[in-house]
């Protein structure tokens, strides 16, 4: 089977077009993760080194430039479990501040959502957004994304202080997209 990685697809909304990131994107990449509100959540140490990797070097995580009216405004990228008995796949995403509000991110969100599900065949989704991110455990909300449980001191600050994260999960048949279940026309 092929990984989400190896099978990266471009994907298109309303808002959004998402393409398989390239190497090329690492310095646009790298200015989404010095973004102060992205840097807030992300919290990298090394932003050029992490936007290399998020640009193609990591072998699991598939990984998607959002662009919106042409412009690079966020990063959106999945990683599976393949294990038989615990299959699934995970959702990140960071959008830069200036496009927070327009709905892009949670766009951006159910577009890979639905191609997780109905191309990877996965049955549950996974996001795990800071406990204290209201905006974003929202937009995952619309998306259809529910509170699982809270991960106690499950990252560290920059500060080297413990955070927690909230466990959010989606499972087939609950996703909305554009305000239609998976189950209505499209």
């Amino acid at each position: 089977m092929t990984t989400v990685k190896e099978s990266r697809v471009p994907l298109d909304g309303a808002l959004v077009h998402l393409r398989p990131a390239a190497a090329e994107d690492a310095a646009t990449f790298e200015a989404i993760l010095r973004d102060p509100s992205v840097h807030r959540v992300w919290q990298s140490a090394d932003p050029g080194a992490d936007a290399r990797d998020l640009a193609g070097k990591d072998p699991d995580v598939a990984v998607w430039a959002i662009e919106h009216d042409g412009a690079v405004v966020g990063i959106v990228q999945a990683h599976e479990e393949t294990d038989r008995q615990y299959r699934h796949a995970g959702i990140d995403i960071y959008v830069t501040a200036s496009r927070h509000g327009r709905g892009l991110g949670s766009e951006a969100v159910a577009l890979l959502a639905r191609y997780l599900i109905e191309e990877r065949g996965h049955h549950r989704l996974t996001i795990d957004p800071a406990a204290d991110n209201a905006a974003a455990i929202r937009a995952y909300e619309k998306v259809g994304f529910r509170p699982v449980g809270v991960m106690r001191a499950y990252e560290r600050g920059p500060d080297g202080t413990w955070h927690d994260g909230l466990l959010m999960d989606l499972l087939d048949g609950e996703l909305i997209d554009d305000g239609r279940d998976a189950s209505g026309p499209r």
